[in-house]
């Protein structure tokens, strides 16, 4: 049982970039607090208008054009939501994820945006991050 529990959590850990909630967070890794972030605060922090083009309960698309580039900011009501989405992202394209929030563009253009949205970075394998996760402790 434990070891089930065990492989459980380790899946899930490696298909989202959250940290189980009983975890510590390391310095300068806030959890996010309050509510998620809306297409239209990603979007403004990366100085960027979006045109809506999703706008359903369960998820919210946006496209931005910034002098970084094209790209496409999602944001899902559920992790579920965003897990189910991600298992159907396009393989050729590389995704930043957030907590409840991806882009996609350009692996140049998310690279950029990644230093204002922070993120994990997913090249081709989207429930796999290719950015290292923090050692177990």
């Amino acid at each position: 049982m434990v070891a089930t529990v065990t492989l459980a959590l380790s899946f899930s850990l490696a298909c989202s970039a959250e940290q189980p909630p009983a975890a510590p967070v390391a310095a300068g890794n806030a959890a996010p607090a309050g509510p998620p972030l809306t297409v239209e605060q990603l979007a403004e922090k990366v100085g960027c208008k979006p045109t809506i083009q999703v706008d359903a309960v369960d998820i919210r698309t946006g496209a931005c054009k910034t002098a970084t580039g094209r790209f496409f900011i999602s944001t899902f009501v559920t992790q579920s939501g965003k897990d189910q989405w991600m298992d159907q992202a396009p393989e050729y394209n590389p995704h930043l994820v957030g907590d409840l929030w991806t882009v996609l563009g350009a692996r140049k253009v998310l690279d950029e945006l990644r230093q204002e949205l922070g993120g994990d970075l997913h090249l081709t394998d989207h429930r796999v991050s290719s950015t290292p996760a923090p050692p177990a402790g």
